[in-house]
């Protein structure tokens, strides 16, 4: 990977005997990664072992593969009050609760269930508008008006 950027098999926090095994061929992460690095002032970081994204100080999308061996590839992202339960609620083979962050509303999105990047895409935007500073979501906002392309992975 690029420098600066998590490799999701070599997190360093423990020996690769103790990592569950990795469920992405570099895609997903790939895929993600894309995405969040085109919104601006987005950094990505490790958290709790986990690729991360934050929008200034706040995080707002974790890449989770195989998290505690819960045989998930996913993503968990902020989400507006109301989010989580209407899409749980709609499609549970394709969302879900997660751990930790759930409870403040923070919406799982499995990748390994055939799950539109379009989709992704819309979650991610989301989760960022929730979190980012207000002189970034100016700044993507002035971006989408003038017809910027959202990447495809």
């Amino acid at each position: 990977p690029r420098p600066g950027l998590i490799d999701n098999a070599a997190v360093p926090d423990r020996p690769a005997s103790e990592r569950p095994p990795s469920l992405d061929d570099g895609s997903a992460l790939a895929g993600v990664r894309e995405l969040c690095l085109a919104l601006p002032g987005v950094a990505e970081r490790a958290s709790h072992g986990a690729p991360t994204f934050f929008a200034g100080r706040r995080s707002f999308a974790t890449f989770m593969d195989n998290h505690h061996r819960d045989g998930r590839l996913a993503l968990w992202c902020a989400a507006a009050d109301g989010v989580q339960a209407a899409r749980v609620g709609h499609d549970p083979e394709r969302y879900f609760i997660p751990p930790y962050v759930g409870g403040r509303g923070w919406l799982g999105l499995r990748l390994d269930r055939g799950l539109a990047w379009d989709d992704v895409a819309g979650a991610l935007e989301d989760a960022y508008a929730e979190v980012a500073p207000p002189r970034l979501l100016a700044e993507a906002v002035t971006r989408r008006g003038r017809g910027g392309p959202r990447p495809s992975p």
